[in-house]
């Protein structure tokens, strides 16, 4: 009866460790997941170039992509200048094709030369490829003279340090 019970246990250790190891064969592997680098700090400041000298959008905060090359997050807030019209704008452009339009997440009391609010845009953006770079484009507006309405945009380029 012994060595019954001892082959017995033999036997049940044996079908443990084959249902163990089909286990572990069969397991899907989780991705690892993709880790942010360091903010990168963001100021774009758009200014009238005709007439007297206006403030008309401010976009600062900060950017910072993901070590896997698809992803970026940013937290970023829009200055209406004092002197603009109408509420300035951005978008960002993805390895200067892709166009996103991020979506305003906040409102914040506006700082001295600021219109009433500053608005916050907070987030992420999943590319469907490689990202290599993301440029931020912000355009603002004035009068002048009279009623002449006039545009401007800067822009600036953040390359993904990853590739």
């Amino acid at each position: 009866m012994e060595l019954t019970r001892s082959q017995a246990r033999r036997a049940a250790r044996s079908v443990a460790i084959a249902i163990a190891t089909l286990a572990a064969i069969l397991m899907p592997v989780t991705p690892a997941h993709a880790a942010y680098g360091p903010d990168r700090t963001v100021s774009i400041t758009v200014n009238s170039n005709a007439g007297p000298s206006i403030m008309l959008a401010q976009l600062t905060g900060t950017l910072a992509f993901d070590d896997g090359n698809t992803k970026f997050r940013y937290a970023l807030r829009l200055c209406w200048g004092s002197g603009s019209y109408p509420k300035p704008n951005f978008y960002v452009s993805v390895n200067g094709s892709t166009v996103f339009y991020p979506a305003q997440t906040g409102t914040a009391p506006a700082p001295p030369g600021c219109q009433l609010s500053l608005y916050a845009y907070d987030g992420e953006y999943t590319h469907s490829g490689t990202l290599t770079n993301v440029t931020l484009y912000v355009t603002g507006g004035w009068f002048y003279p009279g009623n002449t309405y006039n545009s401007r945009t800067k822009s600036v380029t953040y390359d993904n340090p990853y590739n």
